[in-house]
């Protein structure tokens, strides 16, 4: 569905490229979980899986087409496919319904605005079906109504998931979605992961908690200095790492 092939990218400073010859896939309905020191290439590889940023080098394919050969109107609907959650919450001072489904109202024309409107008038599907299902699946479907200022830091990082999950993705990317959330929120969080994967989408996190990618992640890259220095099933890749350095990683040793 969407994958890296031997990217690369750099900020434009002398430190070089954050993100060095990666190549990884996000497969339908599984969970690819990136794990590796904090300041190594995490957030920059989401952005370049997202389409925010074209590679230096190498290819960001969708269906095995390069994103950055289409043309503007082209990669807009195909980034549109791909749903992104970062650590900023970013909501805005109206409804957590509103919060929700900003993502999708913005992604609509007006003739498709009008449609869901005529619709909702008649009693048929609207924009609010995907929502409600979206904020169902995070536990919030009883505060749509509430103002996205009372929440908790937890309760406002799960209307952040459920805005990207309401406009019906086929790539999740996850930047640490659970960082500095109590353990309540944090089990939320990754059951909402899991209803999306067994929806068929494909999910990528970054996350500093190893725990976590061990429990959701089907899958796992370990990335050091900007680049995978260890992949494959998260089983495999916990108990029988091949690489000493994702040894050491995992072990807690290597810390930057």
């Amino acid at each position: 569905m969407l994958d890296a092939e031997g990217v690369s990218y750099g900020y434009g400073n002398s430190n070089g490229p954050v993100v060095r010859d990666v190549s990884l896939s996000a497969t339908e309905g599984e969970v690819l979980g990136l794990i590796g020191p904090s300041g190594t290439g995490k957030t920059t590889l989401l952005r370049l899986l997202a389409l925010f940023d074209p590679p230096d080098d190498g290819t960001v394919r969708v269906d095995g087409t390069d994103a950055w050969s289409l043309s503007k109107e082209q990669r807009t609907r195909t980034r549109r496919r791909i749903g992104m959650v970062f650590q900023d919450r970013s909501l805005f001072s109206t409804s957590v319904a509103h919060n929700a489904g900003y993502g999708l109202a913005v992604r609509r024309s007006w003739t498709e605005r009008a449609t869901d409107w005529l619709a909702g008038l008649v009693g048929g599907p609207s924009l609010a079906a995907p929502v409600e299902d979206a904020l169902e699946t995070v536990g919030l479907a009883e505060m749509a109504d509430r103002s996205a200022r009372s929440l908790s830091a937890g309760e406002a990082q799960r209307v952040a998931f459920a805005r990207a999950l309401a406009t019906e993705p086929d790539v999740l990317l996850l930047d640490e979605p659970t960082s500095n959330l109590d353990p309540r929120n944090t089990a939320v969080i990754e059951e909402a992961v899991a209803a999306a994967r067994d929806r068929g989408i494909g999910v990528v996190i970054a996350t500093h908690d190893m725990q976590q990618a061990e429990r959701i992640a089907d899958n796992v890259a370990v990335l050091l200095d900007g680049t995978v220095i260890e992949r494959g099933p998260a089983d495999v890749v916990f108990e029988s790492p091949s690489d000493e350095r994702a040894q050491a990683f995992i072990d807690g040793e290597l810390v930057y």
